[in-house]
């Protein structure tokens, strides 16, 4: 049985997740590229969180948190080799994105993000809505 606390937590993540979501989306539309990208990883990063939230899990470092999600939920089935391949992506993305002073966004590669970052965060969505029901 799950405890509370953790019920609750994931509950927040998960909305943290869906409001990075649309942020994504807004910064896209006013072609702030470069922070939509960044929004679109944050997306999948705190989905990612509220998933692991279940277990009572948590890591100080992004790479914790992820290796977590790959090992114990993409490997064993519960989420697609699809959903790895979109968070390693976004990864990457978002930090050549943050850090690198010459990678050139581009509006597509944006675009992909942020539908990526959508897809993601629906089967995510769907996975907690079917352990929190």
């Amino acid at each position: 049985m799950l405890e509370q606390e953790h019920i609750e937590l994931s509950k927040h993540r998960i909305e943290k997740s869906n409001e990075m979501l649309k942020d994504a989306e807004n910064l896209l539309r006013s072609e702030s590229y470069r922070s939509a990208n960044n929004r679109a990883y944050y997306c999948i990063y705190h989905a990612i969180r509220a998933v692991i939230a279940l277990d009572g899990i948590e890591f100080k470092r992004h790479s914790g948190n992820i290796q977590y999600f790959q090992k114990e939920y993409v490997k064993t089935g519960k989420f697609n080799s699809e959903d790895s391949d979109t968070i390693m992506s976004a990864s990457e993305i978002r930090n050549a994105s943050d850090y690198d002073d010459f990678y050139i966004v581009s509006k597509e590669t944006t675009e992909e993000l942020v539908k990526s970052a959508e897809v993601f965060y629906q089967h995510v969505k769907a996975y907690l809505d079917s352990k929190l029901t």
